[in-house]
């Protein structure tokens, strides 16, 4: 007569549950996508403070952010300041390692120009300048403020030059120019690209991609 099989303790398979459901969180997380929420208003009118998206990483598996993209970023040189979320409680900060809160200490911006492209601002009419093409970006929130600081970088291979929708509130790579690093971020910097907005729900969906910089050479 074959053996009965044994069974677990409920106590022992409820903490195997919450094991193997915490490992596949972090699977997740690491390959897929991951909860972040907007700390300011510098993406505004795309993304408004305190929206909670999540990020999608799949999209760099096999290269890194082209122009255009909306990246979330980790700090690359003290931009943030002491400007973090520090609020959470344990419980939170426990499910945020895991990726089941969204995680605060990161940046958002849109990527302007990507290795090798010289970015320039701006042209008679205001414009931003990639590789010498100018830029309609039908998502500013204000079209006038854009030009109100200047600059001609050339991006470092590997890196990345990120501004903010809201460019009269955003500071992006044009605030630290006078830094090391140039304001340029690298590409190994970014954690994935916003991809789905899931609150407030009556702005819940996709975050829209751009063709503003179909023309660049």
């Amino acid at each position: 007569m074959p053996e009965e099989k044994r069974q677990l303790p409920l106590w022992q398979e409820s903490i195997l549950l919450v094991a193997t459901a915490l490992v596949l969180a972090l699977i997740v997380k690491t390959f897929f996508f991951q909860a972040f929420y907007i700390p300011s208003d510098s993406m505004v009118p795309t993304m408004v403070k305190n929206d909670k998206l999540l990020v999608q990483k799949w999209s760099y598996w096999s290269g890194g952010p082209e122009r255009g993209d909306i990246v979330v970023f980790r700090d690359p040189g003290n931009w943030l300041g002491g400007d973090v979320d520090e609020s959470a409680n344990v419980v939170q900060r426990g499910l945020e390692v895991v990726g089941l809160f969204p995680s605060g200490g990161h940046l958002i911006k849109r990527v302007i120009g990507v290795g090798g492209d010289r970015v320039v601002c701006c042209d008679a009419e205001g414009r931003t300048t990639v590789n010498g093409e100018p830029i309609d970006e039908p998502y500013l929130a204000d079209q006038d403020v854009n030009a109100d600081q200047t600059f001609d970088v050339k991006v470092p291979k590997g890196y990345l030059w990120v501004q903010g929708d809201n460019r009269g509130n955003s500071a992006d790579s044009r605030a630290h120019l006078g830094e090391p690093g140039g304001g340029f971020i690298a590409d190994e910097d970014v954690v994935g690209k916003a991809w789905l907005r899931v609150w407030p729900l009556n702005r819940f969906g996709t975050i829209p991609g751009t063709d503003a910089f179909d023309e660049v050479p």
